[in-house]
């Protein structure tokens, strides 16, 4: 994942169509664990724009501080950090119909090796690292 949006969305829709692999679900998907509240980030899909653009292309569009803040890179290092927020409801990873829960070690994704441990960890706003 690297990104998560939080309540501090204001669901504008500024951020949804400048994902470049529409890792964004708006608040009325039923694909969002916080449906009716604010959007999303799937983490299983999100690639923080790496190979895209040079930063998160979600966070420059939001008009909103601290709406989009760093996440954990979506890798196997952090397999039991998101399994964990899976069943706890704060993400809601995708469930194939072969290859079963989408976790990190079926599917890693790019992330920004730039970005420190410390900014991650502490969910920093993504726009005010650049």
């Amino acid at each position: 994942m690297a990104v998560m949006i939080t309540d501090a969305c204001i669901s504008c829709d500024a951020c949804a169509p400048e994902c470049p692999v529409a890792a964004i679900l708006n608040d009325e998907s039923e694909k969002n664990p916080y449906a009716g509240e604010y959007f999303y980030v799937k983490p299983e899909t999100c690639v923080e724009c790496v190979g895209h653009a040079d930063s998160p292309r979600c966070a420059e569009a939001c008009p909103t501080e601290g709406a989009i803040v760093w996440d954990m890179p979506y890798t196997a290092d952090f397999e039991a950090y998101y399994a964990a927020g899976h069943e706890e409801g704060k993400y809601l990873i995708r469930d194939h119909k072969k290859k079963g829960l989408m976790l990190p070690s079926v599917k890693s994704q790019a992330f920004m090796e730039a970005i420190g441990m410390d900014l991650r960890e502490s969910h920093a706003d993504v726009a005010a690292s650049f």
